[in-house]
């Protein structure tokens, strides 16, 4: 098989040996230097009476060269293995020729050859090691890809071209968005530059991709910078694995637990509609307050389902308690408070993705410690649980009560002020805010 290689590797290698050898007949040395003769092993006068198809290991590879050269005229850094007079080992070469005409009109080949054999070891070795990294990558059920500077792709194994139906070389110089919704493409090559500007690895990512097919898949990418030998960055390795199976179990388990707090839940809501229309217009304002603070799909998930269950310990409450019209005794209200301590218990133990029994504990926490249960201060309370804080205040301040009527939301928003940074975080409070006043004074929640 013909290779070539740079010139560099002809100035890298032993001074060249050059010869004249016939075109026709049976392509016999005309001329050689005695550098080529020490090359082969021979006297200068004996290898002039040798055809040049008697030193080459290939004949096939021979007839390549020689067509090659009467095809272009000429031929640089043709690899060919010499025969040599007493070694067994092959002599490797790098042969450039040309054709040449004489005073009579023969036609010649005229060259010279450099050896290699050393050269042609480190190749053998970086070639081994090549492919050795080549199947890795092939047999790799994760998709993984090399990109520029400019994010464009250079390099792609096969899980990777087979995720696209492609081949491996129909991908390479594209970038995500000729595979990805533009939006879903930008996050992507918003990594990529990120990764490239720090020189620092994006671990572990989860993110879900919309397929060529239309449907959706949930993976987890890792992506690292590549350096020069100058220790510069000139591109990033990706690893994309598809967790959608493992999600979609997990979703399942989720799902059931949610399902099962769900089903408690409605429950109180039997017992006391009142708590339950609470729950539901709180989870419906910190929703809304966490979409406002741009939180992740993740996030706002918790947030809601904290909201939705942040009064469940209340079912161990008596009912006239919760619903007594007229104001507490200090008893009664000592035994309200610890509804905070009975939700936490009960779903302390269940594993979710997010700290979900924390934000319940702290949403009666207040930002000066004069809250309950733990008399916890500034951040040392979770911003989902200042959320709910606000929202509960928020919707409680805005709705009918037991023991009193809806107190309205210039009131409600004037608590809310004059307690921000001793009670309520002053983010979340001006989110509020910005949200009334974008409705015009009105509740921007509402439950459909």
């Amino acid at each position: 098989m013909k290779k070539y290689y740079s010139t560099k590797a002809v100035t890298d290698a032993l001074a060249p040996g050059t010869f004249t050898a016939e075109l026709q007949g049976k392509q016999k040395f005309i001329n050689v230097n005695p550098a080529l003769a020490s090359m082969l092993g021979f006297a200068t006068n004996t290898l002039i009476k040798k055809s040049f198809f008697k030193i080459v290991r290939s004949a096939s590879v021979l007839k390549k060269f020689i067509a090659d050269v009467k095809k272009h005229g000429q031929v640089r850094n043709f690899e060919i293995a010499f025969k040599h007079r007493t070694q067994k080992d092959a002599v490797w070469a790098l042969v450039s020729a040309a054709l040449m005409k004489d005073a009579n009109g023969k036609i010649s080949i005229e060259g010279f050859i450099c050896e290699v054999s050393s050269l042609k070891d480190q190749w053998d070795r970086m070639a081994s090691e090549m492919n050795l990294l080549e199947s890795f990558l092939n047999q790799m059920p994760d998709a993984i890809y090399f990109k520029d500077a400019k994010c464009r792709i250079t390099k792609v194994n096969d899980f990777y071209a087979k995720g696209f139906k492609m081949k491996p070389e129909d991908i390479l110089g594209k970038t995500d968005y000729d595979f990805f919704p533009k939006d879903q493409a930008e996050k992507m090559i918003q990594d990529d530059l990120q990764v490239m500007k720090t020189g620092k690895p994006i671990v572990g990512k989860i993110e879900r991709t919309l397929l060529p097919n239309k449907t959706w898949n949930q993976v987890i990418t890792t992506k690292v910078p590549i350096f020069d030998r100058g220790r510069r960055v000139i591109g990033i390795m990706g690893i994309t694995r598809d967790m959608t199976a493992h999600a979609n179990l997990e979703r399942e388990r989720f799902n059931m637990l949610v399902n099962a707090l769900t089903v408690l839940n409605r429950a109180l809501g039997i017992r006391d509609p009142y708590t339950f229309t609470h729950a539901q217009n709180v989870s419906r304002i910190a929703e809304v307050i966490g979409q406002e603070l741009h939180f992740e799909e993740n996030q706002l998930v918790g947030l809601k389902l904290a909201a939705d269950l942040h009064d469940l310990g209340k079912i161990s409450v008596p009912l006239d308690i919760l619903t007594k019209p007229g104001n507490l005794t200090h008893l009664e209200y000592d035994l309200i408070k610890e509804h905070v301590q009975r939700c936490h218990d009960l779903i302390k133990e269940i594993p979710f993705p997010f700290a979900l029994s924390e934000m319940i504990y702290q949403h009666h926490e207040r930002l000066d410690g004069s809250g309950y249960p733990n008399r916890l201060k500034g951040d040392k309370i979770m911003l989902e649980a200042k959320i709910l804080a606000v929202s509960d205040v928020l919707e409680s301040m805005t709705n009918h009560r037991p023991y009193r009527a809806a107190l309205g939301i210039k009131k409600a928003l004037k608590e809310l002020k004059s307690g921000v940074r001793t009670k309520y975080d002053p983010k979340v409070v001006g989110v509020v805010e910005e949200l009334i006043r974008k409705n015009k004074g009105k509740p921007f929640w509402s439950i459909s």
